[in-house]
């Protein structure tokens, strides 16, 4: 029985030494290497210089596009649609007959009025002559004038029944889509199609308060519509409200833009750009190289590697160790001999260990242009901010530039 205790002790023993010799030992020197490889990797990034450019000061809005002469046409009076003289979209002068109402019934009453005006004249002339010879009383004459005068009325009226029946171009343009067809009843006042023109056309934005001071009339504009993101329609300022909003506190102003191909049409929105000021130089960077976070932006640069700042446990890696080694050798190589450096050739530069370090800078962000962003403090021109691979930095680490895949600018991309 004693044997037996023994044997089993033994046993608990060495499951016990071996499992504090894995917990204290083994686990420890795993995770040391471990640690010690991911450390001396350094992480990849790709970097673009900073460089200074002068930009104008630029005011940006939201603005809709207004035809300077739009009207949805509609008769004056009720009536059959006897014909049509245009398709949807047709460019049409002014004057041109669109729309012609049945006006048969009106032309009989026409007719019949006339007839009753020439009975009346005839009527008044002969009253006329019969006053001059003592013949009749003046009141004959007033009588015949009178009713001269209201056949003449009559007919006036009727005309201009007719001419109400016909439904023309008050102005050159361009027609929207026909809704109406031959036989249709259209009642007073009912649409029949819409006139717009579009060349040159207005688009109308607002502007906060502050900002209204510092735009002209004159002053130029640029607007992109969604429609054709490629193109850039530039225009003037030509008026301003007379009033600035008192829910808003905006100032509405107006510029006029060439339309040539008409391609801009009444109730697009459009991001309007108006240069305000005199160019001012900026230290500019990609947008892609300044991170945002509730505690302020930042910009990683990449400094010299001096490795004062490097971490106890970094290390440098093999290549780097092979080309501090292949220098010592060639140095104490004898005349003649080639050193292991020289055989290989020169190592490129991504092959000689890291040699710059992240370091991050909260900066105070200003304006951008397209894919740039200017950097009113913490960065100067000339140092290269990191595009890429923050999201692996350390403040400090080491890090290995490789800018043969760097992120191109939305404007280098092809077009689909």
């Amino acid at each position: 029985m004693t044997k037996r205790f023994i044997i089993v002790g033994l046993i608990i023993a060495v499951f016990l030494g071996g499992l504090a010799w894995f917990q204290l030992v083994f686990k420890p020197q795993m995770i040391e290497q471990f640690v010690s490889k991911m450390q001396g990797a350094a992480p990849t990034v790709t970097t673009e210089e900073a460089r200074t450019e002068r930009w104008t000061p630029e005011i940006h809005a939201i603005g809709t596009v207004t035809a300077i002469r739009g009207v949805n046409l509609a008769p004056e009076i009720s009536g059959i649609v006897e014909d049509y003289f245009f398709e949807s979209g047709d460019d049409v002068e002014e004057g041109k007959l669109l729309v012609q109402l049945d006006d048969s019934v009106q032309r009989a009453e026409l007719a019949a009025n006339k007839a009753t005006l020439k009975d009346a004249e005839i009527n008044y002339d002969r009253q006329s002559k019969l006053v001059d010879r003592g013949a009749v009383s003046q009141a004959a004459l007033d009588t015949a004038t009178a009713n001269r005068d209201s056949a003449r009325a009559a007919v006036d009226q009727v005309s201009a029944i007719i001419e109400q029946k016909s439904v023309e171009a008050p102005f050159s343009g361009r027609i929207g889509l026909r809704t109406v067809e031959k036989g249709q009843y259209v009642p007073t006042g009912e649409g029949i199609v819409w006139l717009q023109a579009l060349d040159p056309i207005w688009i109308d934005f607002p502007v906060p308060e502050s900002a209204a001071g510092r735009i002209e009339l004159g002053d130029p504009v640029r607007v992109n519509v969604d429609s054709h993101p490629e193109r850039t329609f530039e225009g003037k300022i030509t008026a301003r409200d007379v009033r600035v909003s008192s829910d808003t506190r905006t100032l509405t102003l107006r510029a006029t833009l060439k339309n040539l191909d008409k391609v801009l049409l009444p109730g697009m929105f459009g991001d309007v750009t108006v240069d305000s000021g005199e160019p001012k130089q900026y230290v500019t960077v990609p947008k892609t190289a300044v991170t945002y976070s509730l505690y302020g932006d930042a910009v990683w640069v990449a400094v010299p590697n001096d490795g004062k700042d490097r971490e106890p446990n970094d290390k440098p890696s093999p290549e780097s160790g092979g080309a501090q080694a292949a220098e010592a050798d060639q140095g104490e190589a004898p005349d003649g001999q080639a050193s292991d450096g020289d055989e290989a050739g020169t190592k490129p530069e991504a092959e000689q260990g890291p040699k710059l370090k992240a370091e991050r800078r909260f900066v105070r962000v200003g304006p951008n242009r397209g894919d740039r962003v200017a950097i009113l403090e913490g960065v100067k021109a000339g140092e290269e901010v990191i595009t890429s691979g923050q999201l692996k930095l350390q403040p400090d680490s080491s890090v290995e530039v490789d800018n043969s895949e760097r992120l191109k600018a939305p404007a280098e991309l092809p077009r689909p």
